[in-house]
């Protein structure tokens, strides 16, 4: 087995469940974890053989871009996705961060992961 990780996809978006965050949006980190057989691409130098990072890239900017109320809701899209796009996934993780969570203290970032 095989893993190809997408590290630090950086967005700006407009997820939460306030009022405000729909409005000024934060930044958010997502990083993608995933688990196939990329053996054919390794020996064939054949991008059609293995999952195509750029496609990965778009599909976190794309499910980014629609709103919702938790994170953990953008994060199960992400994977439904990628799930749909790349039959050769045999496991995929997704971390959403949220920086700069609106919260009453000193809190950097929030994050959840999804393994499926």
């Amino acid at each position: 087995m095989h893993k190809i990780i997408v590290e630090g996809i950086n967005v700006f978006a407009y997820h939460g469940c306030l009022l405000e965050e729909a409005k000024i949006g934060t930044h958010y980190t997502v990083d993608v974890i995933m688990e196939t057989d990329f053996s054919v691409a390794a020996q064939t130098d054949d991008l059609a053989q293995t999952i195509d990072y750029v496609i990965v890239y778009n599909i976190v900017k794309e499910q980014m871009a629609i709103r919702s109320k938790l994170i953990e809701q953008v994060g199960q899209r992400i994977i439904d996705k990628l799930k749909l796009e790349f039959k050769t996934l045999h496991k995929v993780e997704v971390k959403v961060t949220k920086h700069n969570p609106p919260m009453n203290g000193n809190v950097d970032k929030v994050s959840i992961v999804i393994t499926a």
